[in-house]
């Protein structure tokens, strides 16, 4: 891997850095890292991930909750995961709840904590016994095998309407910030093998004269129910989907926007129309997975990012990026370096709103001083998440009572919410912003942001009380709008 020439990076990247900005990271179950721990040996893993995320301001944690019709929580509805126990079905001991221990801790951190689902997957190609209680088992006729997996049927409503069901559990039970999906619709094909679903189309083609736009429609009705259900029932929760990479590739015709790219597509192989979810607005955000290197020619990495650029802007752009990937890549224009500054810059250029680390464990393991560049350079100060004004853009009213209050020889910032008409206008957090004398405050600055809270009283840092500085405090809803400040004069 490359060496970073962390000094001018850094410099660079402080210099532009947004005071908005979506930070994401991926912590997956699928990879096994956790089947078999006891409760408190994936407690400690999962706090140094979550410690190693917060030391570069990740503000989002995608955690994979449900990965083959099964749960890393106490579901209603579905048996705990293999992925979790080494058993499907079978309850961790001493039990415990993973997803309800990963809110309070994200939260404690300032993070938002979105349970990652994955929709259709019911059987992966290592698991080889389902529990008694697994969908598959009490309607195996909704489902069809693929390979050596099994997949819910997409066309059926009743799959439908229990993917929503499952999710509306989740919310019901879980104070979750998001609901997220990753790549997987139709299954990944396999050469040679048709998926088993013509006869269902010839039974009940829907209006459609081919298959492959029937699927897609398939896909679409979950996307929508899944967004009208979440909207309906919390509407502060943000639902979006981390799609495949490319759309569809140019060179197949211009019957829908293509990149310059040779690779598999989420329009063709997955029958995911991303596009369309973005433009009517059933996804709140787009997370494409760019996931390959800048310069390689089946899919390079500036061209996907200008093609997702360009046509998913009707609603907020982030990249999924892959940390060890671009650590072990030289940048083609200054070979000295590590691709990762570049792909950063160019998403900031582009106007795409924010990234997602591919996966959290290179975070924690400082995989080639990752951890370390991030921390002095493009994640060195904290960032609000985007807004969501199509979904709400009132800011809560600004605190009141804001003032210096000495308890046990600690002077102490105190201040008061003020009361909202309900749950989208109440302050859940606080922005405190610090300036030096004579500073005049500017609260566009990131650099600026002294701290994060979810408390309305924080221990301020006294010296020798000849220092001056001016405190600001701004309220935020769950959408993360911000209210005007409340300031204060201190000496410390």
């Amino acid at each position: 891997m490359l060496l970073l020439a962390l000094t001018l990076q850094a410099t660079r990247a402080q210099s532009s850095a947004p005071k908005r900005e979506f930070r994401g990271a991926w912590i997956q179950c699928v990879n096994g890292q956790f089947e078999g721990l006891t409760p408190e040996a994936m407690r400690q893993k999962l706090t140094a991930h979550l410690d190693a995320l917060a030391r570069i301001h990740v503000n989002t944690i995608f955690f994979q909750v449900r990965p083959e019709a099964d749960a890393l929580y106490h579901s209603t509805m579905e048996p705990w995961s293999r992925f979790l126990t080494g058993t499907q079905g079978v309850a961790p001991q001493p039990e415990w709840d993973p997803l309800q221990w990963m809110i309070t801790e994200a939260h404690k951190r300032n993070m938002e904590l979105h349970a990652w689902i994955n929709p259709y997957r019911a059987k992966t190609a290592r698991t080889h016994q389902l529990a008694a209680t697994h969908p598959y088992n009490q309607h195996p006729e909704r489902f069809f095998h693929y390979g050596d997996q099994i997949i819910f049927r997409p066309e059926l409503a009743v799959n439908r309407q229990h993917i929503v069901n499952v999710v509306q559990d989740i919310l019901t039970h879980y104070d979750v910030d998001g609901i997220h999906m990753d790549d997987y619709f139709y299954p990944y094909p396999i050469s040679g093998v048709d998926i088993p679903d013509s006869d269902a189309f010839k039974a009940d083609p829907r209006g459609f004269s081919n298959i492959a736009d029937w699927r897609r429609d398939n896909v679409n009705l979950l996307i929508r129910d899944l967004h009208n259900a979440i909207r309906k029932q919390k509407p502060w929760v943000r639902f979006g989907v981390s799609p495949f990479g490319i759309y569809h590739n140019k060179q197949r015709g211009p019957e829908v926007p293509g990149s310059d790219t040779n690779g598999l597509e989420n329009y063709i192989a997955l029958y995911a129309d991303v596009l369309k979810w973005v433009n009517e607005g059933w996804v709140d955000y787009n997370l494409p997975q760019l996931y390959w290197n800048i310069g390689f020619k089946v899919a390079d990495y500036d061209v996907l990012a200008r093609f997702w650029a360009q046509y998913s802007s009707n609603r907020p752009l982030y990249f999924g990026q892959d940390i060890t990937r671009s650590m072990k890549a030289a940048d083609p224009t200054d070979p000295t370096q590590s691709q990762l500054p570049a792909k950063l810059r160019l998403q900031r250029q582009l106007g795409a709103q924010g990234s997602c680390i591919w996966y959290s464990a290179v975070i924690a393991d400082n995989f080639g001083g990752v951890t370390d560049y991030l921390a002095k350079s493009y994640y060195r100060y904290p960032a609000l998440l985007p807004k969501m004004p199509f979904i709400d853009n009132r800011a809560p009213k600004k605190v009141k009572g804001l003032k210096i209050k000495q308890i046990e020889g600690n002077p102490m910032l105190i201040w008061l919410p003020r009361e909202g008409k309900g749950e989208m206008d109440k302050a859940v957090k606080y922005v405190v912003y610090r300036f030096a004398d004579g500073e005049k405050p500017n609260l566009d600055d990131p650099s600026k942001i002294y701290l994060i809270t979810d408390q309305t009283c924080i221990k301020l840092p006294y010296k020798d009380g000849s220092q001056r500085y001016t405190y600001c405090v701004t309220a935020l809803d769950r959408l993360q709008n911000e209210s005007k400040a409340k300031s204060k004069k201190v000496k410390l």
